[in-house]
């Protein structure tokens, strides 16, 4: 088994211990969820022929609110809605069948005040909960057993994250909550050129907490990033680069967390179905579109499954979230 990456650099791999709980082992033709908080498939089987086969996406991101108490440089999210309500969210609901995951995002999804009600809502599907863990103290004990894990926004050490999304020492408190309550974590990073030496601390980080996963994307040119200096966006190649460089030291320390390096390309555009507040499933990013997404239609009126049929980037869908068009390495480790 080997890393892939879009340039089809090739690294060793470690197998992926899977959560049995969570459907069929891979290998089996049938994508499983795995402990390194990710879909995984064995063998050579052809991602496009299963998107084509397909009758709705694998993951969606579906923002319970557009509201955050932080104002990362790099946030792509800075537009207003109004929030919708439970009612509305029973429609998306239904109107998700077929999805395996859905991640219960934002803005920051812990400011709303009935999340647990929207959790309990969602338990038939595999919840991922993005958080930048702000409200972790007062949060984590009302979710625990409730979600198959939380993702938390996490760049660096504490000058880094300081100086890139806010305050380091409250997001740790609301890290360690989330442990304490017994909820599986991952963390996601946004790579800039500035923050690219702190991945190697970023991963010792990720290990020293048992994260399931280090999520690594590039930065898009959308909302506060419009204000991101131009040098701070690294190339494709710069970034495979630093996942080498990364995936070597982890080799090295025996870090344990899964690692998964999106960059922008053709074969990863449009790839995540992002549901806004007002039930609008977009396509994101599409580079050509003034801001990023392309609109499918709306959970609100409709199912996913008619949304999937015209949206145009189901093997972008398939062969990101199979790890086939990004850069990966498996968490090793029991």
């Amino acid at each position: 088994m080997t890393t892939s990456s879009p340039a089809g650099s090739r690294l060793p791999l470690l197998p992926v211990p899977e959560v049995r709980a969570r459907g069929p082992r891979p290998g089996c033709g049938t994508p499983a969820f795995t402990a390194g908080h990710h879909f995984a498939l064995g063998g050579e089987t052809d991602t496009a022929t299963l998107a084509k086969a397909a009758t709705a996406p694998l993951s969606v991101i579906l923002q319970v609110t557009k509201r955050c108490d932080f104002g990362c440089v790099f946030c792509s999210e800075t537009l207003h809605m109004v929030d919708p309500t439970l009612a509305q969210l029973d429609v998306i609901r239904g109107n998700l069948a077929g999805v395996q995951r859905v991640f219960l995002s934002g803005g920051e999804p812990l400011l709303r005040r009935d999340l647990t009600e929207i959790v309990g809502m969602y338990s038939g599907f595999i919840i991922g909960l993005p958080t930048n863990a702000t409200r972790g103290l007062a949060m984590a004990p009302k979710l625990a057993g409730k979600v198959a894990f939380v993702n938390i926004g996490f760049d660096g050490p504490r000058s880094t994250f300081s100086r890139v999304r806010g305050d380091y020492d409250k997001v740790m408190a609301g890290v360690r909550a989330f442990q304490q309550a017994g909820l599986p974590i991952s963390l996601s990073a946004v790579v800039l050129r500035s923050t690219v030496h702190a991945l190697p601390y970023l991963c010792q980080i990720a290990d020293v907490l048992d994260a399931g996963k280090l999520k690594l994307i590039l930065p898009l040119r959308k909302g506060n990033a419009l204000g991101l200096a131009e040098r701070e966006f690294i190339t494709v190649e710069e970034a495979q680069e630093a996942f080498v460089r990364l995936t070597e030291l982890r080799a090295i320390h025996d870090w344990r967390p899964a690692v998964r390096m999106t960059p922008w390309t053709a074969e990863t555009e449009g790839h995540m179905i992002v549901i806004e507040p007002n039930g609008s499933a977009q396509a994101w990013p599409v580079y050509d579109r003034p801001d990023l997404f392309l609109p499918l239609g709306n959970l609100l009126e409709e199912p996913i499954t008619a949304i999937w049929e015209r949206y145009p980037y189901k093997a972008s869908h398939y062969a990101k979230y199979l790890g086939r068009s990004i850069l990966t390495a498996a968490r090793s480790g029991a």
